[in-house]
């Protein structure tokens, strides 16, 4: 049976433009938008009056970390997609250090099965690589999974390549975008160990960007870039943390025609290295966040476009794991659920526009991942959509987080925008706190 929505009286965000419309929806498919805000209802079956909020298409976030299988005290792909679908989030691609590590082709197809049963949002996963997988990688279909994943610096589950010809043999085979970690292991090896030297065992948190420094981040970063210009491969260049590293990147064509780019995290725009005074622990992240002159380098380098995506390595640890002495304390943290929060608060800051928050989470994500069908307001395409009230203030605080962890280091931080609806394949799946906790999102497919 059909079901079909309209969305009306909506200001719509897309493609450069904000205007006044409404979006019909029949199944799972967007199937009109139109220029003006109150068209006919009567062939609708459910109609929505938007009352001039903003529309815009479900972000998509090209790096998360759900930690299943294997790591599920700290979080599961049913809770932090759940998170996730409350922040405005549609899709996710996760990555592949869980345990077991997906570096075969079977064990990447368990972790899809595992979502089609536990994911609120749609989804892919990326097929892993270590020293020795060549062979698994060649066999991964482009048009199914979402990319490889290379650790070029320290990851959880032991994922780091640092065999220079397993190195060039992906960068040179590989069927499918490689995205990678980019950190020089020798670099902040030579750092902890002066770090141990000085301050023995108990380090402040604010070395984190002087033991991962600057220098790594760019010596491993300028290594993939020249790897992919000299094998012409499809490189993404995740969480790029310092301004060094932008003169990496082009901007002078749009971002489905480069060979090579990159993108930026919710935490290296919105933290800087004075915070780690106050947030300790909560803020460690690989790789780390820098210093005030690195993180507005970093928004320029999005407005200009040398960045293309915001994502946010989602990457959640317990309360008791994070609460440590530096070298105990794991890196990374929850963002899913506030990271279109936090973006939206950057444009309330009048520091981005709202139409170039859509490119960066939902447009380019699409255009340079080849989904098919997704991350645009058009006729044809799936209805990923995110109602959105820029007039609603809130704070985050233990009672409304969502994640398994229970924790975010934004807590206690006041917003002034609501997510109100989250639409997901043609269903609500969010509206206003409440959720469709039977609903099921889909493995996003790819144009290759």
């Amino acid at each position: 049976m059909s079901y079909t929505l309209l969305i009306k009286n909506v200001r719509i965000v897309n493609e450069n433009r904000v205007f006044s419309g409404s979006v019909g929806i029949k199944d799972s498919y967007i199937t009109e938008v139109l220029d003006q805000p109150f068209p006919s209802t009567k062939d609708y079956d459910q109609v929505i009056n938007g009352q001039e909020r903003f529309l815009l298409p479900g972000a998509i976030d090209d790096q998360v970390h759900f930690r299943e299988p294997g790591l599920t005290h700290k979080a599961e792909i049913f809770t932090e997609s759940k998170a996730a679908v409350a922040g405005g989030v549609t899709s996710f691609m996760e990555m592949p250090n869980t345990k077991p590590k997906a570096i075969t082709q079977e064990l990447l197809e368990d972790k899809y099965r595992l979502a089609e049963k536990k994911s609120m949002a749609n989804f892919s996963f990326y097929m892993g690589t270590t020293n020795d997988n060549i062979e698994e990688i060649l066999k991964t279909d482009p048009s199914r999974v979402c990319g490889v994943k290379i650790f070029m610096g320290a990851s959880t589950g032991n994922m780091l390549v640092d065999n220079k010809k397993t190195l060039s043999r992906i960068f040179k085979d590989s069927p499918l975008l490689i995205a990678t970690h980019c950190e020089d292991e020798p670099t902040i090896r030579a750092n902890t160990q002066w770090a141990r030297n000085k301050y023995g065992e108990n380090p402040p948190f604010s070395l984190h960007p002087v033991i991962r420094s600057a220098e790594a981040c760019y010596k491993s970063s300028s290594l993939a870039v020249d790897l992919a210009q000299k094998y012409k491969s499809r490189l993404h260049v995740l969480h790029i943390s310092t301004a060094r590293e932008l003169e990496l990147f082009d901007n002078t064509i749009p971002s489905e025609e480069k060979n090579i780019t990159s993108e930026v995290c919710i935490h290296h725009l919105w933290f800087n290295d004075n915070d780690y005074h106050e947030k300790q622990s909560l803020i460690k992240w690989n790789p780390a966040i820098k210093t005030p002159e690195d993180q507005e380098a970093l928004l320029n380098g999005l407005l200009s476009d040398k960045l293309d995506v915001v994502a946010t390595d989602h990457a959640p640890h317990t309360w008791d794991e994070k609460n440590n002495t530096y070298f105990n304390a794991p890196s990374g943290g929850p963002m899913i659920q506030h990271s279109l929060y936090a973006m939206l608060e950057l444009h309330r800051q009048g520091k981005i526009r709202i139409s170039k928050i859509v490119e960066k989470m939902s447009h380019t994500p699409a255009r340079i991942f080849q989904i098919k069908q997704r991350g645009f307001i058009r006729k044809g395409y799936k209805a990923d959509l995110v109602l959105v009230d820029t007039k609603k203030s809130w704070k985050v605080s233990r009672d409304n987080i969502l994640y398994k962890a229970g924790w975010s280091p934004l807590d206690g931080y006041e917003f002034h925008s609501g997510i109100d609806m989250t639409i997901i394949n043609g269903q609500i799946v969010y509206n206003e706190g409440h959720f469709d906790e039977s609903f099921r999102g889909e493995r996003l497919l790819f144009e290759r």
